[in-house]
């Protein structure tokens, strides 16, 4: 049998230590009974009246008391029937000739983030195929067409629509990529939200006009929020181009602004196509699209929304939708209200 390589440090020592670095922790006498652990054990559900409440943590101490020897391993974890799943990464080793310790990470958000991060690649890999394949036969095409000047003429048309395509594509993404990192301690002052209608409502001026749609803007001064002001401006552009594309022309969209519990409350709505009530949970998704063969006539990448719902959530506050086939949709973006402290304002 192999010899145990022991730590040499008392339970209750290695225990503290953990405590002071807010890790899970738990020691095991020869029993495999819980001889102390440290309280993020108990709030992770791992020990229970003095036992661990996971086969697979008491199975990982026996073989590494076995082995002699330090064992890591990645084990799913469940309180009880009741709760979700965690991903723990856990290590076992001796502490000395009569206990080991099990030091527990929960990895769940980190493999989260893993997952998100590997389907990110996969969806923006197949979303960039297709227009840079579009470009590249296009690009043929027009080669061989040089001779025809209505061939050239329509070849062109089409490239400049991919190229653009290609390019909106490319600026979302980094704008998601941006947004998704959640960093925005750099680039967060108080923002007034009408300002920040205003300029998105600027932005989408010329593909309103060119639908002969109205733009109705409700946005009083006065409405605060603590963020970041790009941001936010993207994030409503992108709610107001989405509801300029899905509606008819001659129609009217409406923006709004009101104070309701402590938030700022936007509204963007239109008398458009609606959304299926069976699609509206999954609109937010990347690259999501309810209608894939409007989207490649107008362009669009299916990154907007979730550029919003991103958006929404880095500044504490929320999105939804209430949509009905044939009667228009309205979107309501929630921030929380910014109040500044008359105490802190330096006077006296």
């Amino acid at each position: 049998m192999p010899t145990t390589v022991a730590l040499k440090t008392s339970p209750a020592d290695a225990i503290a230590f953990l405590e002071v670095l807010s890790v899970a922790g738990v020691v095991l006498d020869r029993l495999n009974k819980v001889v102390v652990n440290t309280e993020i054990a108990n709030e992770m559900g791992l020990v229970e009246y003095g036992h661990l409440t996971s086969d697979e943590l008491k199975d990982l101490a026996v073989r590494a008391r076995s082995a002699g020897e330090t064992l890591t391993e990645e084990i799913s974890f469940a309180r009880n029937l009741r709760t979700a799943k965690v991903e723990l990464s856990v290590k076992a080793t001796a502490l000395d000739d009569s206990h080991i310790i099990l030091v527990v990470e929960d990895r769940t958000e980190a493999k989260r983030l893993d997952e998100t991060r590997r389907d990110f690649v996969e969806n923006i890999s197949h979303e960039l195929k297709t227009p840079i394949s579009s470009i590249s036969l296009l690009s043929e095409a027009l080669q061989v067409a040089i001779d025809n000047p209505e061939q050239v003429k329509k070849f062109a048309k089409n490239l400049q629509r991919e190229s653009k395509r290609l390019g909106s594509l490319v600026k979302e993404i980094i704008q998601l990529s941006r947004i998704q990192g959640g960093d925005l301690a750099a680039t967060v002052a108080p923002v007034d939200v009408s300002s920040v209608i205003s300029e998105a409502v600027d932005l989408n001026q010329f593909q309103a006009d060119a639908k002969n749609i109205k733009l109705n803007v409700n946005a009083p001064e006065g409405l605060v929020v603590l963020g970041d002001s790009e941001l936010l401006t993207m994030a409503m552009k992108n709610l107001i181009e989405n509801a300029i594309v899905y509606s008819n022309e001659d129609t009217q969209v409406g923006i709004g602004i009101k104070e309701v519990d402590n938030f700022a409350e936007i509204t963007v709505s239109d008398n458009g196509l609606g959304i299926p009530l069976d699609q509206q949970e999954r609109i937010f998704e990347r690259f999501y699209r309810v209608d894939p063969s409007r989207s490649r006539e107008t362009g669009g990448t299916g990154l907007g929304l979730s550029i919003v719902k991103h958006a929404a959530l880095n500044h504490g506050g929320d999105v939804n939708v209430f949509s009905r086939v044939g009667l228009g949709s309205t979107f309501t973006l929630r921030l929380p209200l910014y109040t500044i402290d008359e105490n802190s304002s330096g006077e006296g």
